[in-house]
């Protein structure tokens, strides 16, 4: 789709089609849709990315408490939102064995213990050997550091699904 039918959606069918681009949080894209009109790609990306900057640090947490854990229950269970279940998939995340499935669950548990929140990363910018990796490299990091390291991969996540839906290279 193109930045013109982008900007002439109603409030219905903005939120229905950019309700998910960042992870269950239609209410972003309610409020995105109130600085139409959009110039391109990089101008609604930027109205997603001020909206999330803006929030209180509750609210950037409770953003990255909406993201599944990586490989989790919810994957196992079909339980993932369509993009997440593309994203996850395509990482080869339902395919990990029994051994990398329960040192990616550990860490995840350390993760979710030490921050609040779930380990979120753009995981369609990297293998799924990646994801242990930088949860042990990020378990290490300040509670303050981490929270931008994961608002950060949010807006990745956010960056690759706009593209998607307006048909352009990431």
């Amino acid at each position: 789709m193109d930045i013109e039918k982008v900007n002439s959606m109603d409030f219905g069918e903005f939120v229905d089609v950019f309700g998910n681009v960042i992870e269950r949080c239609p209410l972003i894209a309610a409020a995105v849709w109130s600085k139409r009109p959009f110039s391109d790609l990089g101008d609604l990306e930027k109205h997603f990315f001020a909206f999330i900057d803006g929030l209180p640090l509750s609210g950037q947490e409770g953003v990255l408490r909406c993201h599944p854990e990586l490989a989790g229950r919810e994957l196992q269970w079909g339980r993932l939102t369509a993009e997440s279940q593309r994203e996850q998939r395509a990482a080869g995340l339902q395919n990990l064995g029994a051994a990398e499935r329960l040192r990616l669950t550990e860490l995840t548990a350390q993760y979710r213990a030490r921050f609040g929140f779930p380990f979120v990363l753009a995981v369609r910018l990297s293998d799924p050997a990646a994801a242990p990796r930088e949860l042990s490299r990020r378990l290490r990091c300040p509670p303050a550091q981490e929270l931008r390291t994961a608002l950060g991969e949010v807006k990745k996540i956010c960056h690759l699904r706009l593209a998607d839906l307006l048909g352009e290279q990431p």
